[in-house]
């Protein structure tokens, strides 16, 4: 496929527009239409899975810190899909998607503003579980709603300036290589690839971004976790032990989820790099993880389970009504 906008940054400054083309699936067109809707299904459960958890936690009235929290990480990913997924089927239908660098740039800095809210979020909800089970008799006094409010803000706030700070660095480089992207969205490595210069200002920018936004909150849910084993080790019943641990274990299943494919595609030698194992793992981080949450939080979370049940029995008393 001809890739068109291709030009030199001096073009771009003399007031062109530059233009980046999403191969996406390009290598399986024989496959575009069973991967379209196999795609359009998974995203749509996923919306919906996410806004059913989102509106659950918004109906109900007393809060508890894990509950806000998981309304704050289902709406991320709902943002979150909504960033990628659509663009990802427009280059699936059409074989090939045009975006402009502005659009590119954008659909990057929110890409990664979002998984990174995300890793903040996930060591928030660990230092909850840590001042759950560790902290009990103050849990009340620590995890307050204006420290759960601060703490969601705080996860934002330091994802937005870091994923602002990387998408400048990436895209304040030369492109004049052809500016066919071969990936469904504007992922950094993928960008990377099309660079012109041998610079490595970038590639530190995404090594920061990496250490913040991946590797310490990792740390801050390694050190939770690790005081929580310890706190369990001195627990003598068996039953005790084990309702503090099945506290943590949606969270800890969705840890594992996050940071397996986050580590995959973006903590690795730059030789290691594969456009089409890259799109496979990528797939499986923006369609598959998050439609796993609501299942997972559904399934293991009580309190998810009893304001589902209570919105089914309103529900059914409207309808009888």
């Amino acid at each position: 496929m001809p890739c068109k906008g291709c030009m030199e940054r001096d073009n771009v400054s003399s007031g062109a527009t530059m233009e980046f083309i999403l191969l996406g699936f390009s290598e399986l067109l024989h496959l575009r239409v069973l991967l379209f809707f196999t795609f359009l299904i998974v995203h749509l459960v996923t919306l919906a899975g996410n806004m059913m958890i989102f509106i659950a936690v918004v109906m109900e009235p007393s809060r508890p810190p894990m509950l806000f929290f998981l309304g704050q990480l289902s709406a991320v990913e709902l943002c979150y899909t909504l960033v990628i997924v659509p663009k990802a089927l427009l280059s699936l239908a059409v074989g090939g998607s045009p975006i402009s660098m502005l659009g590119c740039a954008t659909q990057m800095h929110f890409f990664v503003a979002l998984g990174g809210a995300e890793c903040f979020l996930l060591a928030a909800m660990a230092y909850d579980r840590y001042v759950a089970v560790c902290q009990p008799l103050r849990y009340a006094a620590l995890m307050g709603e204006g420290l759960c409010l601060r703490l969601a803000l705080a996860c934002a706030l330091g994802a937005f300036t870091v994923a602002l700070g990387l998408t400048v660095a990436v895209f304040r480089l030369p492109f004049c290589q052809p500016c066919c992207i071969d990936h469904f969205f504007c992922d950094v490595p993928a960008v990377l690839r099309l660079a012109c210069t041998q610079g490595y200002a970038a590639e530190l920018a995404l090594l920061a971004a990496c250490v913040l936004l991946l590797l310490l909150p990792f740390l801050l849910i390694l050190a939770s976790y690790l005081c929580i084993a310890v706190a369990l080790l001195g627990v003598t019943s068996l039953v005790g032990r084990g309702k503090a641990f099945s506290t943590c274990i949606s969270h800890l299943a969705i840890t594992l989820l996050h940071y397996g494919c986050a580590t995959f595609i973006y903590i690795r030698p730059k030789s290691n790099y594969s456009p089409a194992r890259d799109k496979v793992v990528s797939l499986v981080y923006t369609n598959v993880t998050p439609l796993m949450y609501p299942l997972i939080y559904s399934l293991r979370n009580k309190e998810i389970r009893g304001i589902l049940r209570k919105m089914l029995r309103k529900k059914k008393i409207g309808e009888l009504g």
